[in-house]
């Protein structure tokens, strides 16, 4: 019996040392889950990959001549009774802070919480896209029935001129996606 208890008990050590692995093995992966979202954004930004815009505080690069223009774009999530109008097309010299509005108009009558995604086409574009203020910053909260403007200031980063891929790109798209926020957009 003494010899059974010694083979059990490298066994048992084993089996215990693979259960602690595979417990920090699942443990690291659900730590992974979580942090994907964040990692991927700040990646996103940094590179601009996907059409993600940059932040800036204001343009300290100034002006050139080169102009561009910039289109809008809203789509609303199904199911969200939302209405969204996006601005109309600008034109102007890269560098020019612009300020646009885009409208939304809450089409119940209940309080709804909302939230916007946004990208840049051409998805090159994207880390030379700059937004100063922008309503997709915060969660937006719209009353039963109201119509509410929605500001974007932004500039196109006049560094943009010296990417030679993107020297035949004249025209920039802003888009957004609205959402209904974490608690089901009321």
């Amino acid at each position: 019996m003494s010899q059974m208890d010694t083979t059990l008990e490298p066994a048992t050590r084993s089996n215990l040392r693979t259960a602690g692995v595979l417990a920090l093995l699942v443990l690291g992966m659900i730590g992974m889950a979580y942090a994907a979202v964040p990692l991927y954004s700040i990646f996103c930004q940094v590179t601009g990959y996907g059409g993600t815009t940059q932040r800036a505080e204001a343009n300290l690069k100034g002006v050139i001549g080169r102009e561009m223009v910039t289109r809008f774009d809203a789509t609303v999530s199904s199911g969200l009774p939302i209405r969204v109008t996006p601005a109309k097309p600008i034109s102007g010299a890269i560098g020019t802070p612009e300020t646009i509005e885009f409208t939304a108009t809450n089409l119940t009558a209940r309080p709804l919480m909302t939230t916007a995604s946004f990208n840049v086409t051409p998805q090159k574009a994207g880390v030379y896209f700059n937004k100063i203020e922008c309503f997709c910053f915060t969660e937006q909260v719209l009353a039963p029935g109201e119509t509410v403007k929605m500001p974007v200031t932004f500039f196109v980063d006049p560094d943009i001129d010296a990417d030679k891929d993107l020297d035949t790109v004249h025209e920039i798209t802003l888009s957004y996606t609205f959402y209904a926020s974490d608690n089901g957009g009321s």
